[in-house]
């Protein structure tokens, strides 16, 4: 009996301490708020620019000088035949154009029929291990002139000795220039050409 009493009269005493502190907290929460103080006014003072400050001003470049012009360059005539000052000749006597003998050294002597008129000749080099040995031969070679009158389709059909001067003699023959042949007003292609190009040493 006594420990009831004695629980009834702590709880009556914890339930008037909460109405205590809750009756202040009703009371604060009740007074006006403290005034805030006003903010502080911040003055930027923008400085004004020194007169005596140098001012760059950045100056566009010249504009480049227009490209000059190249010098006009003659055209030059292709030479016909090099000079052979090695002590070597060749001998390169016809060209068969099918029935009319075309003698090399008259170049650029008109042909009957049309046909095909030689104008530039490049003469083969002698090649360097022929020439140390001694060696002398021929190849005879075939081609075609075309429209333009430039060598095409060119073969070797014989040659003595084999496979000494095919390569030079190919390739002299391949810069050869011709007149192509005309017929009925147009150049035409013409084929089945012929020439032996002769490679000898000059003994004297």
């Amino acid at each position: 009996m006594v420990r009831f009493l004695v629980s009834i009269l702590v709880g009556g005493m914890i339930a008037f301490g909460l109405f205590v502190v809750m009756a202040k907290l009703i009371a604060n929460s009740s007074r006006p708020a403290e005034e805030v103080p006003p903010a502080p006014v911040i003055d930027i003072v923008m400085n004004e620019p020194d007169e005596q400050t140098q001012t760059r001003q950045r100056v566009p470049p010249p504009p480049p000088p227009p490209p000059q012009q190249p010098p006009k360059i003659q055209p030059v005539e292709p030479d016909q035949s090099n000079a052979d000052n090695t002590g070597m000749s060749f001998n390169m006597p016809n060209v068969d154009v099918g029935g009319a003998s075309i003698d090399i050294g008259g170049v650029g002597n008109m042909q009957r029929d049309g046909d095909a008129t030689p104008i530039v000749r490049i003469e083969p080099k002698y090649p360097v291990q022929a020439a140390r040995d001694g060696k002398e031969g021929w190849v005879r070679l075939s081609f075609t002139i075309n429209e333009v009158g430039g060598v095409e389709d060119v073969e070797v059909i014989e040659a003595e000795p084999k496979r000494v001067f095919d390569r030079e003699a190919r390739r002299a023959l391949r810069k050869w220039k011709y007149k192509p042949r005309i017929v009925d007003g147009k150049p035409v292609k013409q084929f089945n050409q012929q020439v032996q190009l002769d490679f000898k040493l000059d003994q004297g």
